[in-house]
């Protein structure tokens, strides 16, 4: 297939600043970019866009996300539904995002063999890579408790599987180490020696957020330094926007000076979501937010948007642990300033039970394109596609992504700056955003004017260090 935009903006990150160009796409590639008259054996087009007064990015890229639930037989606690489809994916490929990122936070939802043999068979809505999680690892191996550490036997163990997802080509390895506050961090530093290149990527979810938000940055970065891996911290308002964040952001940076290769993400929300029974919500998490249990949210049946007293609280934390529920206890212009921060991408921590959930998987990208860049003018435009695009493809070894340039993937996206706005709410959590135009994954039009037209244009993308 032969595709021809024109009259679109497209970002150029070297210089920062928006230019007049149309593209030409031919199987599934980029085949000239320019204002001149098209080369003659190129006029030959199928299709032609007209951008005119629209912005052409580079699709998105959502270096942190939860995947979908396809295994019912996973030793994975959180898998509570029965095998569905892709959705999590679908509300991404809607937000204009072309590129996701699973395993986060310690968590895959299946075996990497089984997402990857499902994305190779059927397609996606969307390009799929993923980490290995060291949370499922321990849940393999048999740990039970979230409160202990590993020993030298279930160690090795670990050490054995993650050898066997090599050849998978998995990113790295993602920890959660709030969500079991067992992990050792001597357990960390001998399962990333594993990895036995150090291109592949660490990420995690630290320790414990708010006042200790800072020290668990710092375990991060002494992780890093020790191992010698580069270091991707998750979602960074969840941790630090309590009053931390300058100082947090203030120690990456004196770090990443020392040469220690440590960056984060962040979404661009006051509220986190995660499963009410998790270890996130032990005694002393609302003492350390400065916030009562009105602060939580329940976002599904039989309680959905309902918020919490103490006794509902624990209530529901008894009887429905596998709940999401959003946890409204952060503070906005610090998630500001960590997005705006040089080394800190876009991320959206996507995470849905079908259709319950946080806006966020639905709303991320639009949301900081139409609320911090066309609203407030906290970032610049081209600077916070970078943050979506060209940044996180580099930090992920994606060669052919990221940019807008002759042979690289035809991953697009074509957007109204104007009329973009997220739409998703946290009662109605998967309403696709407005001024989404076009999204094209690998050539083909994905989406046009909101709606899907393919939704298996995605492909597994191996990484490739």
């Amino acid at each position: 297939m032969t595709l021809k935009i024109i009259n679109g903006s497209i970002p150029n990150f070297n210089t920062m600043a928006l230019e007049k160009k149309d593209i030409i796409i031919q199987n599934g590639k980029i085949v000239w970019v320019g204002s001149d008259e098209v080369p003659p054996v190129l006029k030959d087009t199928v299709e032609t866009i007209d951008a005119k007064g629209k912005i052409v990015s580079p699709g998105f890229i959502d270096i942190h996300m939860h995947e979908e639930t396809f295994d019912t037989e996973s030793v994975n606690p959180l898998n509570t539904l029965k095998a569905d489809d892709y959705f999590a994916s679908y509300y991404e490929l809607k937000m204009g995002v072309t590129t996701c990122v699973a395993g986060n936070c310690g968590n895959n939802r299946q075996s990497v063999s089984e997402f990857k043999a499902k994305i190779e068979r059927e397609g996606a809505p969307v390009n799929y890579m993923t980490f290995l999680g060291h949370n499922y690892l321990r849940q393999a191996v048999g740990i039970e408790d979230r409160y202990r550490a590993a020993n030298s036997q279930e160690i090795g163990k670990m050490q054995t599987l993650i050898q066997e997802n090599l050849r998978h080509g998995i990113v790295g390895l993602s920890f959660g180490i709030e969500y079991s506050p067992g992990i050792a961090f001597d357990e960390m530093v001998a399962l990333a020696n594993t990895l036995p290149d150090k291109a592949y990527l660490l990420s995690a979810h630290f320790r414990k957020d708010a006042d200790g938000a800072v020290d668990s940055i710092e375990e991060l970065i002494k992780l890093s330094r020790l191992t010698g891996y580069p270091m991707q911290i998750s979602h960074i308002g969840s941790c630090s926007a309590y009053g931390s964040m300058k100082a947090s952001l203030d120690l990456i940076e004196r770090n990443r000076q020392d040469g220690v290769d440590v960056m984060a993400d962040c979404y661009p929300y006051d509220a986190f979501a995660t499963y009410i029974g998790s270890a996130v919500f032990d005694e002393g998490c609302f003492e350390r937010w400065n916030r009562d249990h009105t602060a939580i949210l329940l976002t599904e049946d039989p309680y959905k948007n309902i918020r919490c007293d103490e006794a509902l609280f624990n209530r529901v934390r008894a009887s429905h642990p596998n709940m999401i529920v959003a946890a409204f206890v952060m503070n906005e212009a610090e998630v500001i300033e960590a997005i705006k921060a040089p080394f800190v991408f876009v991320g959206s921590d996507s995470l849905y039970k079908r259709d319950q959930g946080h806006p966020r998987g639905a709303g991320t990208f639009p949301r900081v394109l139409s609320k911090y860049v066309r609203a407030s003018h906290a970032l610049d435009l081209v600077p916070a596609l970078w943050k979506m695009t060209a940044g996180p493809a580099e930090r992920l070894k994606l060669k052919n992504k990221g940019v807008i340039e002759i042979g690289k993937d035809a991953d697009l996206v074509i957007f109204d700056l104007d009329q973009m706005d997220d739409l998703a709410t946290f009662s109605e959590p998967t309403l696709a955003p407005k001024g989404i135009e076009y999204v094209i994954i690998n050539g083909e039009i994905a989406v046009k004017a909101n709606t899907v037209l393919k939704n298996r244009l995605g492909q597994y993308v191996p990484y490739n260090k």
